[in-house]
């Protein structure tokens, strides 16, 4: 058996293409790119359309995931308050939660809805998938939107007016990135060749996850500048009991979609998303009399 030859010591290894790094313009650009890629996946905006489309671009967007939140909850917040001024808080809520409806297209709720079908009525994982993918609605769907529906409005026409614009701005923006918390913490749990969105079916690392709880905090300066006083009026006890009852709610769906599904599905994000955003909506509506 020879043995190898050794390189001559004068010959220098040939080195490795290095990555051409990106300017600040180009990052800026890249990131402008990813916030539009997350807006038309989100929502039914219409946006400028993309020359070289790469797929890979949605699960990079899944970081601005909050900001489409932080925009819906803005325009959700904008018809409440007009709803308000021409009607009684009840219709306000009913008209503001029908826009995001539209403005959404459905689409976190009918992920609580199949979500509500699959884990209700299937015993095992491969029959909960099946029932998830089924387009047809059944008894623990309908019962579990019209549930979050009616705690939604409810919730909402009871709060003072400024109140329910701060909890439709923060509620919309914070449970979005609780949403995608899930991509970090579990892996896909459906099947990878019949998910909607292949590129999403990937885990987010902790730092795209830290980035995007930015958006957060944008959120939290935003309502800070234009509503000071009654961001101070509802207290610490409330904002508390909001952030650890939305934690619960992340944390439970965690739970439940490792135990029946082995990971995070498309529908599972929905429904973490609806139930993280009623629980802060719980938070901020409670009355705590000992504070």
């Amino acid at each position: 058996m020879s043995q190898p030859l050794n390189k001559p010591s004068n010959q220098l290894e040939p080195s490795k293409p290095s990555l051409p790094r990106r300017t600040l313009v180009q990052l800026i650009k890249h990131e402008w790119i990813l916030l539009l890629v997350a807006v038309q996946f989100l929502t039914r905006l219409s946006v400028p359309s993309f020359k070289h489309y790469d797929p890979q671009w949605l699960h990079q967007s899944s970081r601005h995931f909050p900001a489409v939140g932080l925009l819906v909850g803005l325009l959700c917040a904008g018809v409440f308050w007009l709803g308000s001024l021409l009607f009684t808080p009840l219709v306000a809520a009913v008209l503001s939660t029908a826009f995001g409806i539209k403005l959404t297209g459905a689409f976190h709720e009918d992920g609580l809805a199949d979500s509500c079908d699959g884990l209700g009525g299937g015993l095992t994982r491969e029959r909960t998938l099946t029932i998830m993918k089924d387009s047809r609605l059944g008894t623990y769907g309908v019962l579990g939107l019209v549930s979050a529906l009616l705690l939604k409005i409810s919730l909402l026409a009871s709060m003072p007016i400024s109140m329910a614009v701060i909890a439709l701005i923060l509620g919309h923006t914070a449970s979005r990135l609780l949403c995608i918390s899930l991509l970090s913490l579990l892996p896909y749990g459906g099947e990878i060749e019949h998910a909607k969105a292949k590129p999403m079916a990937q885990q987010l690392t902790p730092i795209q996850g830290l980035y995007s709880s930015g958006w957060l905090i944008v959120a939290i300066i935003l309502v800070a500048l234009i509503f000071p006083n009654t961001l101070q009026q509802i207290g610490l006890g409330r904002w508390l009991l909001a952030m650890i009852l939305a934690l619960i709610a992340t944390d439970y769906m965690r739970r439940l979609l490792r135990r029946r599904l082995d990971g995070y599905t498309g529908d599972g994000l929905g429904a973490t998303q609806q139930l993280s955003e009623i629980a802060i909506y719980i938070g901020l509506a409670a009355s705590i009399p000992f504070i």
